[in-house]
Protein backbone atom coordinates (compact mmCIF):
# COMPACT_ATOMS: atom_id res chain seq x y z
CA UNK A 1 0.00 0.00 0.00
CA UNK A 2 3.26 2.24 -0.59
CA UNK A 3 2.44 2.96 -4.07
CA UNK A 4 1.68 6.65 -4.80
CA UNK A 5 0.55 7.37 -8.42
CA UNK A 6 1.20 10.80 -8.31
CA UNK A 7 5.12 10.11 -9.11
CA UNK A 8 4.28 8.33 -12.51
CA UNK A 9 0.60 10.76 -13.39
CA UNK A 10 0.46 11.18 -16.80
CA UNK A 11 3.27 9.12 -18.14
CA UNK A 12 3.21 7.19 -21.40
CA UNK A 13 1.59 4.47 -19.64
CA UNK A 14 -1.53 6.77 -18.50
CA UNK A 15 -1.69 8.31 -22.02
CA UNK A 16 -2.38 4.66 -23.27
CA UNK A 17 -4.68 3.69 -20.51
CA UNK A 18 -6.44 6.85 -20.33
CA UNK A 19 -7.27 6.92 -23.82
CA UNK A 20 -8.69 3.30 -24.34
CA UNK A 21 -10.98 4.51 -21.66
CA UNK A 22 -12.18 7.51 -23.47
CA UNK A 23 -12.86 5.56 -26.57
CA UNK A 24 -14.37 2.70 -24.58
CA UNK A 25 -16.96 5.29 -23.00
CA UNK A 26 -17.39 6.67 -26.82
CA UNK A 27 -19.05 3.08 -27.70
CA UNK A 28 -20.66 2.58 -24.82
CA UNK A 29 -22.28 5.87 -25.13
CA UNK A 30 -24.09 5.58 -28.42
CA UNK A 31 -26.71 3.49 -26.50
CA UNK A 32 -28.95 5.58 -24.70
CA UNK A 33 -28.87 2.85 -21.65
CA UNK A 34 -26.76 3.98 -18.88
CA UNK A 35 -23.60 1.91 -17.20
CA UNK A 36 -21.16 1.72 -14.94
CA UNK A 37 -17.81 2.58 -14.74
CA UNK A 38 -16.11 0.26 -11.93
CA UNK A 39 -12.41 1.71 -11.38
CA UNK A 40 -11.37 -0.87 -8.74
CA UNK A 41 -7.75 1.34 -8.31
CA UNK A 42 -9.08 4.68 -8.40
CA UNK A 43 -6.29 7.19 -7.49
CA UNK A 44 -7.00 10.64 -6.50
CA UNK A 45 -8.58 11.61 -9.37
CA UNK A 46 -6.43 15.10 -10.64
CA UNK A 47 -2.66 15.31 -10.17
CA UNK A 48 -0.47 18.51 -9.85
CA UNK A 49 1.94 18.34 -12.40
CA UNK A 50 4.07 20.74 -10.46
CA UNK A 51 3.90 18.66 -7.64
CA UNK A 52 6.71 17.61 -5.37
CA UNK A 53 6.31 13.96 -6.68
CA UNK A 54 5.56 14.55 -10.04
CA UNK A 55 8.53 16.94 -10.42
CA UNK A 56 11.04 13.91 -8.57
CA UNK A 57 10.67 12.14 -11.79
CA UNK A 58 9.39 14.08 -14.46
CA UNK A 59 7.52 11.17 -16.03
CA UNK A 60 4.84 12.90 -17.53
CA UNK A 61 7.42 15.33 -19.65
CA UNK A 62 7.29 12.39 -21.95
CA UNK A 63 3.84 11.31 -21.82
CA UNK A 64 1.08 13.68 -21.66
CA UNK A 65 3.97 16.57 -22.63
CA UNK A 66 4.44 14.85 -25.78
CA UNK A 67 1.25 15.81 -26.78
CA UNK A 68 1.24 19.79 -26.06
CA UNK A 69 4.14 22.41 -26.38
CA UNK A 70 5.26 24.62 -23.82
CA UNK A 71 2.49 26.93 -23.48
CA UNK A 72 -0.16 24.46 -23.72
CA UNK A 73 -1.30 24.35 -27.04
CA UNK A 74 -2.18 20.97 -28.45
CA UNK A 75 0.57 19.23 -30.62
CA UNK A 76 -1.54 17.44 -33.21
CA UNK A 77 -1.57 14.10 -34.77
CA UNK A 78 -2.97 13.13 -38.06
CA UNK A 79 -6.55 14.51 -38.35
CA UNK A 80 -8.19 10.95 -38.22
CA UNK A 81 -6.19 10.43 -34.60
CA UNK A 82 -6.94 13.62 -33.59
CA UNK A 83 -10.38 12.71 -34.05
CA UNK A 84 -10.42 9.83 -31.48
CA UNK A 85 -8.59 11.93 -28.93
CA UNK A 86 -11.16 14.77 -29.10
CA UNK A 87 -12.50 13.38 -25.40
CA UNK A 88 -9.22 12.67 -24.03
CA UNK A 89 -7.76 16.58 -25.05
CA UNK A 90 -11.24 17.87 -23.39
CA UNK A 91 -10.96 16.52 -20.41
CA UNK A 92 -7.24 17.50 -20.17
CA UNK A 93 -8.45 21.31 -20.81
CA UNK A 94 -11.08 20.82 -18.25
CA UNK A 95 -8.54 20.89 -15.71
CA UNK A 96 -5.84 23.62 -17.71
CA UNK A 97 -5.48 27.54 -17.78
CA UNK A 98 -6.37 28.09 -21.68
CA UNK A 99 -3.05 29.28 -22.38
CA UNK A 100 -1.15 28.59 -20.10
CA UNK A 101 1.70 25.56 -19.80
CA UNK A 102 0.20 21.75 -18.57
CA UNK A 103 -0.19 22.37 -14.66
CA UNK A 104 -2.73 19.09 -14.03
CA UNK A 105 -3.44 15.94 -15.47
CA UNK A 106 -6.82 14.10 -14.87
CA UNK A 107 -6.39 10.19 -13.21
CA UNK A 108 -8.96 7.94 -14.47
CA UNK A 109 -11.61 9.26 -11.97
CA UNK A 110 -11.35 12.49 -14.09
CA UNK A 111 -11.74 11.35 -17.12
CA UNK A 112 -14.31 9.90 -16.10
CA UNK A 113 -16.65 12.54 -14.34
CA UNK A 114 -15.53 14.85 -17.33
CA UNK A 115 -17.05 11.81 -19.93
CA UNK A 116 -19.97 10.30 -18.50
CA UNK A 117 -23.63 11.28 -18.87
CA UNK A 118 -26.01 12.37 -15.54
CA UNK A 119 -27.52 8.48 -15.82
CA UNK A 120 -24.17 6.90 -15.87
CA UNK A 121 -22.73 5.60 -12.59
CA UNK A 122 -19.01 5.68 -11.52
CA UNK A 123 -17.99 3.30 -8.71
CA UNK A 124 -14.56 4.59 -6.90
CA UNK A 125 -12.24 1.98 -5.27
CA UNK A 126 -8.93 3.04 -3.34
CA UNK A 127 -7.07 1.39 -0.56
CA UNK A 128 -4.31 4.25 0.22
CA UNK A 129 -5.81 5.67 3.35
CA UNK A 130 -4.52 9.53 2.36
CA UNK A 131 -5.69 8.81 -1.42
CA UNK A 132 -8.81 7.43 -0.45
CA UNK A 133 -9.57 11.03 1.45
CA UNK A 134 -8.31 13.31 -1.44
CA UNK A 135 -10.31 10.96 -4.09
CA UNK A 136 -13.32 11.65 -1.56
CA UNK A 137 -12.67 15.49 -1.82
CA UNK A 138 -12.14 15.65 -5.41
CA UNK A 139 -15.41 13.54 -6.60
CA UNK A 140 -17.55 12.76 -3.61
CA UNK A 141 -20.20 15.89 -4.53
CA UNK A 142 -20.69 14.63 -8.06
CA UNK A 143 -24.11 12.74 -7.57
CA UNK A 144 -23.32 10.16 -10.24
CA UNK A 145 -19.96 8.50 -7.67
CA UNK A 146 -20.01 6.36 -5.04
CA UNK A 147 -16.66 5.88 -3.38
CA UNK A 148 -15.46 2.57 -1.16
CA UNK A 149 -12.18 1.94 0.15
CA UNK A 150 -10.88 -1.71 0.48
CA UNK A 151 -9.29 -4.60 -1.22
CA UNK A 152 -9.75 -4.26 -4.86
CA UNK A 153 -10.95 -7.99 -5.11
CA UNK A 154 -13.47 -7.02 -2.43
CA UNK A 155 -15.09 -4.29 -5.03
CA UNK A 156 -15.31 -6.48 -7.83
CA UNK A 157 -17.29 -8.69 -5.77
CA UNK A 158 -19.47 -6.75 -3.86
CA UNK A 159 -20.44 -4.41 -7.21
CA UNK A 160 -20.92 -6.64 -10.09
CA UNK A 161 -22.72 -7.39 -11.73
CA UNK A 162 -24.12 -3.77 -11.89
CA UNK A 163 -28.38 -3.19 -11.94
CA UNK A 164 -27.41 -1.36 -15.43
CA UNK A 165 -26.41 -4.97 -16.91
CA UNK A 166 -23.38 -2.19 -18.67
CA UNK A 167 -20.51 -1.18 -17.63
CA UNK A 168 -16.67 -1.19 -17.70
CA UNK A 169 -14.31 -2.23 -15.34
CA UNK A 170 -10.78 -0.88 -15.25
CA UNK A 171 -8.23 -3.23 -13.22
CA UNK A 172 -4.85 -1.21 -12.64
CA UNK A 173 -2.86 -2.72 -9.65
CA UNK A 174 0.69 -1.19 -9.12
CA UNK A 175 2.54 -4.34 -9.07
CA UNK A 176 4.13 -3.84 -6.18
CA UNK A 177 3.39 -7.24 -3.95
CA UNK A 178 4.85 -10.63 -5.25
CA UNK A 179 1.51 -11.87 -5.94
CA UNK A 180 -0.34 -8.93 -7.17
CA UNK A 181 0.45 -10.21 -11.17
CA UNK A 182 -2.03 -13.30 -9.97
CA UNK A 183 -4.50 -11.22 -7.90
CA UNK A 184 -4.88 -8.89 -11.38
CA UNK A 185 -6.03 -11.79 -13.78
CA UNK A 186 -7.94 -13.52 -10.84
CA UNK A 187 -9.90 -10.23 -10.22
CA UNK A 188 -10.47 -10.59 -14.17
CA UNK A 189 -11.72 -13.73 -13.79
CA UNK A 190 -13.21 -13.13 -11.16
CA UNK A 191 -15.34 -10.36 -12.63
CA UNK A 192 -16.18 -11.93 -15.83
CA UNK A 193 -17.37 -14.95 -13.87
CA UNK A 194 -20.42 -11.98 -12.60
CA UNK A 195 -20.53 -10.06 -15.00
CA UNK A 196 -19.97 -11.82 -18.49
CA UNK A 197 -21.32 -9.41 -20.63
CA UNK A 198 -19.55 -6.58 -19.45
CA UNK A 199 -16.40 -4.60 -20.84
CA UNK A 200 -12.95 -5.46 -18.75
CA UNK A 201 -9.30 -3.20 -19.13
CA UNK A 202 -6.92 -5.09 -17.10
CA UNK A 203 -3.63 -2.77 -17.51
CA UNK A 204 -0.55 -4.12 -16.94
CA UNK A 205 3.48 -2.73 -17.05
CA UNK A 206 6.03 -3.56 -19.18
CA UNK A 207 9.75 -4.04 -17.77
CA UNK A 208 11.72 -6.72 -18.89
CA UNK A 209 11.29 -9.09 -15.99
CA UNK A 210 9.19 -11.77 -18.30
CA UNK A 211 5.68 -10.07 -15.65
CA UNK A 212 4.16 -9.04 -18.50
CA UNK A 213 4.28 -12.13 -20.23
CA UNK A 214 3.37 -14.15 -17.76
CA UNK A 215 -0.22 -11.95 -17.21
CA UNK A 216 -0.47 -12.13 -20.75
CA UNK A 217 -0.35 -16.22 -20.51
CA UNK A 218 -2.27 -16.21 -17.11
CA UNK A 219 -4.48 -14.07 -18.78
CA UNK A 220 -4.56 -15.93 -21.94
CA UNK A 221 -5.69 -19.14 -20.14
CA UNK A 222 -8.75 -17.84 -18.55
CA UNK A 223 -10.35 -18.39 -21.87
CA UNK A 224 -12.39 -15.45 -21.65
CA UNK A 225 -14.45 -14.78 -25.27
CA UNK A 226 -13.32 -11.46 -26.95
CA UNK A 227 -10.06 -10.61 -25.42
CA UNK A 228 -7.80 -8.56 -27.05
CA UNK A 229 -4.20 -7.11 -26.33
CA UNK A 230 -2.37 -4.16 -27.01
CA UNK A 231 0.57 -3.25 -25.88
CA UNK A 232 2.76 -0.12 -26.29
CA UNK A 233 6.50 0.04 -25.81
CA UNK A 234 8.47 3.25 -25.89
CA UNK A 235 11.80 1.75 -26.13
CA UNK A 236 13.33 -1.52 -25.65
CA UNK A 237 12.27 -4.04 -21.81
CA UNK A 238 15.18 -4.46 -20.34
CA UNK A 239 15.87 -6.22 -17.04
CA UNK A 240 16.55 -3.61 -14.35
CA UNK A 241 15.47 -0.58 -16.97
CA UNK A 242 12.23 0.94 -15.75
CA UNK A 243 8.85 1.14 -17.09
CA UNK A 244 9.10 0.68 -21.11
CA UNK A 245 5.91 0.34 -22.21
CA UNK A 246 2.83 -1.18 -20.78
CA UNK A 247 -0.12 -2.97 -22.35
CA UNK A 248 -4.26 -3.60 -21.91
CA UNK A 249 -5.97 -7.07 -22.17
CA UNK A 250 -9.52 -5.95 -23.10
CA UNK A 251 -12.49 -8.13 -22.59
CA UNK A 252 -15.71 -7.83 -24.83
CA UNK A 253 -14.52 -4.43 -26.18
CA UNK A 254 -17.06 -1.96 -26.91
CA UNK A 255 -17.21 -2.39 -31.42
CA UNK A 256 -15.46 -0.88 -32.55
CA UNK A 257 -12.80 0.47 -30.15
CA UNK A 258 -10.30 -2.31 -31.64
CA UNK A 259 -10.16 -0.85 -35.41
CA UNK A 260 -9.68 2.22 -33.43
CA UNK A 261 -7.02 1.25 -31.65
CA UNK A 262 -5.17 -0.01 -34.99
CA UNK A 263 -5.35 3.68 -36.49
CA UNK A 264 -4.25 5.22 -32.62
CA UNK A 265 -1.68 2.37 -31.77
CA UNK A 266 1.19 3.53 -34.63
CA UNK A 267 0.73 7.24 -33.73
CA UNK A 268 1.27 7.00 -30.26
CA UNK A 269 4.32 4.81 -30.65
CA UNK A 270 6.02 7.48 -33.29
CA UNK A 271 4.82 10.12 -30.81
CA UNK A 272 5.91 8.55 -27.49
CA UNK A 273 8.76 6.80 -28.69
CA UNK A 274 12.16 7.07 -26.78
CA UNK A 275 14.33 5.19 -29.40
CA UNK A 276 14.10 2.49 -31.93
CA UNK A 277 13.03 -0.17 -29.82
CA UNK A 278 9.78 1.33 -29.43
CA UNK A 279 6.92 -0.99 -30.68
CA UNK A 280 3.22 -1.44 -30.86
CA UNK A 281 1.29 -4.47 -30.96
CA UNK A 282 -2.69 -5.71 -31.49
CA UNK A 283 -3.45 -9.00 -31.25
CA UNK A 284 -6.59 -11.14 -30.46
CA UNK A 285 -5.83 -13.58 -28.05
CA UNK A 286 -8.95 -15.51 -28.57
CA UNK A 287 -11.31 -14.87 -31.18
CA UNK A 288 -13.78 -11.68 -31.77
CA UNK A 289 -16.51 -14.14 -32.61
Amino acid sequence: MNYRHAYHAGNHADVLKHIVMMRAFAQLKKKDKPFLFLDAHAGIGLYALWGDEALKTLEWQDGVGRFYDPSGMPVPLSSDCEQLLASWRMAIAAVNASGQPLSHYPGSPGFALANLRPADRILLNELHPEDHGRLSDFAARDGRVKITEGEAASAIKAHLPPPERRGFVLIDPPYELEDEARRAVQMLRDGYRRFATGAFALWYPVTGDRLSEHIVAEAKALDLAKMLKIELCVREAVREGGLAGSGLILVNPPWPLADELAVLGPALRDRLKQNDGASWSLDWLTAPG
